[in-house]
Parts: C-alpha cells; sequence; structure tokens
C-alpha cells in the first residue's frame, strides 16, 4: 500500500520509508492472555515475590484481544460501509475514527514535510495528489544546478496556484531559466532500505513500490497540478447504473526490457493478468478491492472462479471493470499499484502462473523466476524509467525509457539514489551544498540546521515544506510475541514477569490512555523540527483532517447537524470530544499531550489493575543506535513518559538496533503482529491510497483484513 510509510530520519529531503468478548469487563480488568501460575491478592512482600517469579507469559488470541479492544471501532466503521451515499458515509466514518482514537492503541504523531529545507528542485514538479503512487513518479522534476532562492520559490507558488486554477501555465524550467539557472537532467536521491521485489504486486511496502512506480505506467495518473489524466487508457466510460468502467487501452505503448529493448505491446489483457496475479499473491493489497471489484471476494476466500471476476479483457485494446457496487471514489483508486498492469507474456516465460493455489505452489518451490530483486532482467518496464541497477547496500538506478510513449513529458534522463543510513549528516550536508544531490530537510539534533545557519544558506534558500497526507503513528503492542530476532539481537531484558506485567496493563484501556496523553510529541519533534517547528507537522488524527468534507448537510442519528462543507477533522473532533475531552485532532498542535489527563487515567488502571501487576510497568523502545536522531527521540520519549508517569509507575527502556535492518525487522517489516519486537514502536506509518476515509481506516480492520493492526501487535 503505498503505503505503509517508514521513518528513519535520514533527513534527506522526505523519507518515506498498513466475534463479540468480554468487551468492556475485559477492558479494564486484568489480561486473560498473559497468564500466570499463580493468582495472588496478598500485599506481602514475600507472597508478591513468589508470585512474580511464578508468572509466566503466554501470547493471547488475536481475535479475543481485537474483539475486545478495537470491537465497537469495528461496528462503527461495518456501519460506515454500507452507508448509500458518500456524505453519509463520512459522518459514520468520523465516528469510527474517534472510536478508534478514543481506544488509545496508537497515537498519531507526525505528518511528512513541515521542515526546514534546502532545495534545487522546482515547486511542485511531481504529480500533486493525496493518494496512491503518483507522488512517486519524478519524470516531470525540473532540477536547478543551483538552489532556488526564497523569492524564486514564492514566484514559483503563486505561479502554481494561478494554473491550478485555469489562469495562464506553469512552466518552471522556462522560469528558471530566465532567472540565469541551468537545469540538470541527472537526479540523485538517498535510500534507506531497498526493494526486496520488483514485482510491484507482490508487495505493500512503500520502500518497494517508491522506486518502482517510476518504471510502471498505470491506467490513469495525475499530474502536477492535480488534475487526473490519461495514461495507458486514453479514455474511459461509465456505465449510467455506476457499476461498469470499460477503458480504451492506448495503442503503440510498449513493454521493454532493462536494456530498452522492446518485448511486447501493452494490451488489456497485461491489465487483467496484473489483477488477477495481485489477488494470487495476496501480499497486502488484495483486501483493497475486497467488496469493491465484483467476485474479488469470492476468488479470495470462497474458492470462486476466475471467470466470475469482474476485470476483464473484452479486446486487444478494451478493459471492462464491474463493482461490486457503485464506489464514487474507485477512480482514484486506479493510481495505485494494486491496479498495475504485468506483461502476461514475460511473467509466463518466468515460471510465472495463474490461480491462487497453482501461484502459492510455484512461488513456495521457487519455481517463479519473475520479479526478482537480485536481477533487474527479471521483469519488464513500460515507464518513463528503466531499472539498471539494484545493489541493496549501495545504489539504484534508473534510466529514461527511450521507447516511453510519453517520452517527451520526462525532463530527467536519469535517478540514481544511493545507500545512506543517516549516520554521518555533516559529510550529507557538505554533499547536498556542492551538488551531489538536489536538497535535503535541516535538523537541529543532527546539526545540519546550524550548517545552514552559520554558512548563510538558512537565510537565503531555507522554506518549510509542505506537509501531507501520509500519517505516523506509535503503536502499543497489546500482544507481543517477540523478545528477540532470531540472530538473538534487539533483545528485551524483561523477566517472564515483567513480560506479564506488562501485556496485562496494555489490556487496559486507561493505561493505554495514560501512555498516549504522556507522550509529549511536541518534545518528540523538537529533536528534529528544532522549537521554532516542533508543531508544524504533528498529526492528531489518523485520517489527514481535510481529507474530504461534506458535500450536502447531514445530521446524524442523535440529531446533531453538520452543513455542507464541514470537513471530515470536525466531524471526528465533535465525536472524540464526547469520549475524551483531552484529544485536539486538528493538525499543527500538542493535541494529545496533557500530563493532568495522563495522570488521572494512571490512577485509574492502578485501581483497576490492583495486585495483579508489579510496578513498575516495562515498556521496550527500540531505536537505532546509529542515527542521531534516532537516539535523541528515543531518549526524548522516555524522559517526557517517565516524568509525566513517575519512573516508580512506567519505565521505558530503549533497546538498542545497531543497524537498521535490525530496527526495521521488528517493526516495519516485521511479518505479522507476533514478529513485532517492541512495545511501542514509532516508526511506521501510512499513505492514502485513494479519495476515500476507509484508504486509512480498514488498516485497523479485524481478522487480519487490515494492514496495520500489525503495529499494534495483533494478526
Amino acid at each position: 500500500m503505498k503505503k505503509i510509510a517508514i521513518v528513519l530520519l535520514v533527513a534527506l529531503m522526505a523519507f518515506t520509508v498498513v466475534s463479540c468478548s468480554k468487551k468492556a469487563a475485559a477492558e479494564t480488568k486484568t489480561s486473560t492472555t498473559a497468564t500466570t501460575a499463580t493468582t495472588t491478592t496478598s500485599t506481602s512482600t514475600s507472597t508478591a515475590t513468589t508470585a512474580a517469579a511464578e508468572k509466566k507469559y503466554v501470547r493471547g488470541d488475536d481475535e479475543a484481544i481485537y474483539a475486545q479492544v478495537l470491537g465497537q471501532y469495528e461496528q462503527l466503521a461495518a456501519a460506515a460501509k454500507k452507508a448509500s451515499d458518500d456524505d453519509a458515509r463520512f459522518v459514520l466514518y468520523a465516528q469510527a475514527e474517534a472510536a478508534l482514537l478514543d481506544s488509545a492503541v496508537m497515537l498519531p504523531t507526525t505528518t511528512q514535510g513541515g521542515a526546514y529545507t534546502i532545495s534545487r528542485i522546482a515547486y511542485r514538479t511531481v504529480p500533486y495528489v493525496n493518494w496512491g503512487n503518483d507522488d512517486d513518479r519524478w519524470y516531470g522534476m525540473i532540477i536547478s544546478s543551483d538552489f532556488i532562492s526564497k523569492a524564486e520559490r514564492a514566484d514559483l507558488i503563486r505561479m502554481w496556484n494561478s494554473a491550478v486554477k485555469g489562469d495562464g501555465t506553469y512552466d518552471p524550467e522556462a522560469y528558471l531559466k530566465s532567472k540565469g539557472h541551468s537545469i540538470v537532467k541527472d537526479y540523485r536521491y538517498t535510500f534507506t532500505t531497498a526493494p526486496v521485489t520488483l514485482d510491484t504486486l507482490n508487495t505493500s511496502s512503500q520502500s518497494d513500490t517508491e522506486i518502482l512506480v517510476n518504471t510502471v505506467d498505470n491506467l490513469v495518473q495525475y499530474n502536477n497540478l492535480g488534475q487526473m489524466i490519461p495514461a495507458l487508457a486514453e479514455s474511459w466510460s461509465v456505465s449510467a447504473d455506476g457499476l461498469t468502467y470499460t477503458f480504451n487501452i492506448r495503442k503503440g505503448a510498449y513493454w521493454y526490457t532493462s536494456e530498452g529493448r522492446a518485448y511486447a505491446e501493452v494490451t488489456a489483457e497485461d491489465f487483467e493478468a496484473g489483477f488477477q496475479h495481485m489477488l494470487d499473491a495476496e501480499a497486502g493489497l488484495e483486501w483493497l478491492v475486497d467488496g469493491v471489484v465484483k467476485g474479488a471476494s469470492e476468488y479470495l476466500y470462497q474458492g470462486g472462479s476466475w471467470a466470475d471476476v469482474g476485470y476483464k479483457a473484452t479486446g486487444r485494446y478494451t478493459l471492462q471493470i464491474t463493482l461490486e457496487k457503485p464506489a464514487s471514489y474507485f477512480i482514484t483508486m486506479l493510481t495505485y499499484s494494486c491496479f498495475s498492469p504485468i506483461c502476461k507474456s514475460f511473467f509466463l516465460s518466468r515460471g510465472g502462473v495463474f490461480g491462487k493455489a497453482e501461484y502459492a505452489a510455484a512461488y513456495a518451490a521457487g519455481s517463479i523466476q519473475f520479479g526478482l530483486a537480485t536481477d533487474v532482467a527479471s521483469q519488464v518496464y513500460n515507464g518513463a524509467f528503466l531499472l539498471q541497477k539494484l545493489n541493496s547496500d549501495s545504489e539504484i538506478v534508473v534510466v529514461k525509457n527511450q521507447g516511453y510513449w510519453n517520452k517527451n513529458a520526462v525532463k530527467i534522463n536519469s535517478i540514481t539514489w544511493v545507500y545512506n543510513n543517516g549516520e554521518n549528516p555533516t559529510q550529507l550536508y557538505a554533499d547536498v551544498v556542492n551538488g551531489v544531490y538536489a536538497g535535503m530537510a535541516l535538523s537541529e539534533a543532527n546539526g545540519t540546521l546550524a550548517l545552514a545557519k552559520a554558512d548563510g544558506n538558512f537565510d537565503k534558500y531555507s522554506y518549510v515544506s509542505d506537509t501531507t497526507s501520509t500519517s505516523y503513528f506509535c503503536g502499543l503492542n497489546l500482544n507481543r510475541g517477540t523478545f528477540a530476532l532470531s540472530s538473538g539481537a534487539v533483545k528485551s531484558q524483561k523477566t517472564e514477569a515483567q513480560k506479564v506485567d506488562t501485556q496485562t496493563a496494555m489490556l487496559n484501556k486507561n493505561f493505554r490512555k495514560a501512555i498516549v496523553h504522556a507522550f509529549d510529541k511536541a518534545t518528540y519533534n523538537a529533536v528534529q523540527r528544532g522549537e521554532d517547528l516542533k508543531l508544524t507537522n504533528l498529526r492528531n488524527m489518523y485520517t489527514h483532517p481535510e481529507f474530504v468534507q461534506l458535500s450536502t448537510a447531514q445530521v446524524d442519528q442523535d440529531g446533531h447537524a453538520f452543513s455542507a462543507g464541514t470537513m471530515y477533522g470536525e466531524m471526528v473532533q465533535y465525536y472524540v470530544s464526547k469520549l475524551d475531552s483531552s484529544i485536539t485532532v486538528k493538525d499543527g498542535v500538542n493535541g494529545w499531550f496533557d500530563a493532568d489527563a495522563a495522570k488521572s487515567y494512571l490512577a485509574k488502571a492502578k485501581a483497576e489493575l490492583g495486585d495483579s501487576v508489579q510496578w513498575p510497568i516495562h515498556i521496550d523502545n527500540v531505536y537505532y543506535s546509529a542515527n542521531s536522531i534516532q537516539v535523541a527521540q528515543a531518549q526524548a520519549v522516555k524522559q517526557v513518559i517517565e516524568a509525566t508517569l513517575g519512573s516508580e509507575n512506567v519505565v521505558v527502556d530503549l533497546v538498542e538496533a545497531t543497524t537498521s535492518a535490525d530496527f526495521y525487522a521488528g517493526g516495519y517489516r516485521a511479518s505479522n503482529g507476533e514478529a513485532g519486537n517492541f512495545d511501542i514502536f514509532y516508526g511506521s506509518g501510512w499513505g492514502p491510497d485513494f479519495g476515500d476515509p476507509c484508504t486509512y481506516l480498514d488498516t485497523f480492520n479485524g481478522a487480519g483484513a487490515g494492514y496495520m493492526t500489525k503495529v499494534i501487535g495483533l494478526f
């Protein structure tokens, strides 16, 4: 999914690295899953010590815990999905999001951007859109050989705003040349984690797709003015009932090998093959179309036939997609990778097969040699660039596809990603100043902000970058299953008794609420942004607060009226305030930190937990020790939580990961909830795949359907 985003804070621009039980009673009492051999209510030291020694940690049942903690959210989200129109759905999703926030299983922290930045890249010369993969398509990027001054950037912003309104055109290249700039045709960036596959339909990690999206085109795209435009579909139509979309595929577009040799023409059959392959692979994209495309659910979960799936090539250049029910946002989904094509003939030539069981067997046997990250020749490309080099610990290179159907729109000749784990920010800054890289975000923690102020670049060129729709959050592990990596690295120092006590506390809602209200995000963020920008990119809800708005007035089931034009965030605020008055959901404020509320919730938790736990509760916070920002932020998190709640009640134990691979292994790249090696983790986030709130909220669906439940230790 675009869009399980990732944060390592390397500081080069923006790294974007998804039944009913005991309910309320279980939610406020002790854990039923973190078991103990002996239960005691004795307050004597000797008896308590004996009980602690006899505790044995046992991981609980994911479904029971989900129902206990997020059952209300699940019910509200299901009701929203059944709503008859967009506005009614938005109101119901606002109620569901309020319930998710109030559950305190996750704490929204930040979004991308909002940092002091210096750059040679012209304003908005890549696709401008809040969802999908298109904002990672860099073919239209205009890069100067010199930094762009504050006045020049202001001019470009005015020109862009006018063009969006239909008043004139936006030609940043001509403008920069008129100001004496030279245009650079080769772009260098950095990366922290390389793609592990070249098969965009067999991955749901942005770290895979953000590079590969430059090599493959979809049916439609967004341009840099935020307008949807044709790509491999020259045109399309929608039936009167809103159920059937017919796309006319562009003739004369081809697939190319990594060396630039034409392999086969792109056809409608390639889109059909891509969709079936995506369903067969079940790599975390398939749930996006569950209940959307006709027959997809039956094919995925009920042994249904591919013949009954509503995604068919009805001619060499005609693709027809049939939906289960009208979905106004469906066209916006098509810019995301789950609707990408594959070259069917090439896929089959590399051992690819169709059918869920057949694909699973072939994949397990290792007989499929398609899309291997170790071999750029194991994939063919129909996009603006061809992948020519992928070394996961050094360099990734794409070059302009000279046969690309729209090659005149491609403004750069190559993109090179260079591995950088953030260990030497001073050298990175020097490289940016010397033109090796086009720009970077400036950080107080790693010293780059001070360097830019000292040499004058801050005064001449710095600006505050735009924030985005991507939301990062801190997940609280409700059902931890891993306490060290298989290598033995990143090992928790907890005793068995402490493991049980942490689990028991985490399953208490008031304890979780104490943690999230004690987490001072402004202090945490100031480590990277500095005091003056510590609030700029703070996010306080999961969905972007201005993601959608009501087109008509709505009255909810309790008689509360929302006027036309009401933003989604305003509705969430109304509902969450009824549940927890300590939460403010708008961007740019420290909307969760409340020391008094945190202490009040802790007192309630201690009363409810009684003698079932031994205080303090130990919480593991894994950090990457080679990155100065990570180190400083981990220390800040420890300090603010312990200072607010008291170290006699909660201790945040900092657990060191010495490599970025180890840091990601137990968090961002954890295969499921059980593999999560943390108690709190703030290295993941989510960027929307299409234009509806469910693109965020579905990631917390139960029974393994929601991608981001693994960041709270479930499924």
